[in-house]
């Protein structure tokens, strides 16, 4: 579960390697739930601030960019019933139309991604769990 304030590995080649989360996207939260804040798991587009970069980085670190969450320490549960997770929590950073800035992908993805549409990630990925 990625919440606001969660530092997120980058695992692509744009340059970014770590990232804060600022905003969860397209998550309502209920005024009668447990928890104050709206959570992320894999395959979510979140909003973040870029925290450590490559000086050869594409990106500017002063402006907010989207990312696609790939793994997260948190235990996701499948249809089948049984649950995936990973070690450490990972994103791979997103243009406006939902494709990915860097060329590759480093490390295993989460096989959720293919339900939520992001099938260039899937290809690039080196492994799907």
């Amino acid at each position: 579960m990625i919440q606001q304030e969660t530092m997120l590995e980058i695992a692509d080649n744009s340059g970014v390697k770590v990232a804060q989360c600022i905003k969860v996207l397209g998550k309502a939260v209920s005024r009668y739930s447990k928890s104050a804040r709206p959570t992320a798991t894999v395959g979510d587009v979140v909003v973040v601030a870029i925290k450590k970069s490559l000086p050869t980085c594409q990106l500017d670190d002063k402006k907010v960019h989207k990312c696609v969450i790939i793994r997260t320490k948190y235990p996701v549960k499948r249809a089948d019933g049984s649950y995936v997770r990973f070690d450490s929590n990972a994103a791979v950073m997103i243009t406006a139309d939902n494709e990915p800035v860097g060329t590759r992908i480093f490390g295993a993805v989460s096989r959720e991604l293919r339900e939520k549409n992001f099938m260039k990630i899937i290809s690039l990925a080196s492994e799907v769990v």
